[in-house]
């Protein structure tokens, strides 16, 4: 009789991976971009021209950009999804300490992109026909940095609590997360507020993150129980 034999189980990437390979890039762009390269310069100038006159020629579809970067997208919705999760770690699954340091991730993350702009200091594009308005400085995109550590920290407290890759709800979340962060990028850029770059280093940023952050946790809760 033949037996079958069953399929290798799902493999993962660790979180120390995670880190290495959103970190370097992460690292090198943020150099880049600090200290002006000409041809990353020339590159953001290229993409933000062509977008920008589709987003004049296209108020219609520049409407829709608004809506999804100013309201489904937008960072505080983001935050207060991961406000929800906090509470329900708290009062839902008596899991307080792990609510604590989810909310402590979600702050940290904030403080780090605000530092980060301070730090860097990159202008915006300019426009003498802008279709939109944002403020502060331009690198990183803390639209596509918090929309990427929102869905990184979603799919570990998924994985966390039974629900990891090859469940329904990972793959959703998976799914709408990447949507989402993808998405937010590419208004940003759209709407002629964020650089190329800017948003790459958002996504890249807001990866690493979460997954340095996991280390910690592993680690901490590694001494704990020794």
């Amino acid at each position: 009789m033949r037996t079958l034999t069953p399929p290798p189980p799902t493999r993962t990437p660790s979180a120390r991976a995670v880190a290495l390979w959103s970190g370097v890039p992460a690292g090198v762009l943020l150099v880049l971009v600090a200290v002006e390269w000409g041809p990353l310069a020339s590159f953001d100038r290229m993409v933000a021209d062509g977008l920008h006159a589709s987003a004049v020629r296209s108020p219609g579809l520049t409407r829709v950009n608004r809506v999804l970067s100013d309201w489904v997208w937008d960072p505080w919705a983001m935050r207060t999804l991961i406000a929800v999760v906090v509470a329900w770690l708290w009062w839902g699954a008596r899991e307080r300490l792990l609510a604590l340091w989810t909310a402590a991730v979600g702050l940290v993350g904030a403080a780090f992109q605000h530092m980060l702009k301070a730090v860097v200091g990159r202008d915006r594009p300019q426009w003498q026909d802008p279709v939109d308005h944002a403020h502060f400085a331009a690198f990183p995109s803390g639209h596509a940095m918090t929309a990427a550590l929102t869905c990184g920290l979603l799919l570990w407290l998924l994985a966390r609590h039974g629900r990891g890759p090859g469940t329904r709800a990972w793959r959703v979340v998976l799914v709408a997360g990447a949507v989402s962060a993808v998405g937010v990028g590419l208004t940003r850029m759209y709407l002629g507020v964020h650089w190329a770059s800017d948003v790459l280093g958002g996504w890249l940023l807001g990866v690493c993150l979460v997954a340095v952050a996991v280390l910690a946790h592993e680690r901490t809760a590694g001494s704990r129980r020794g």
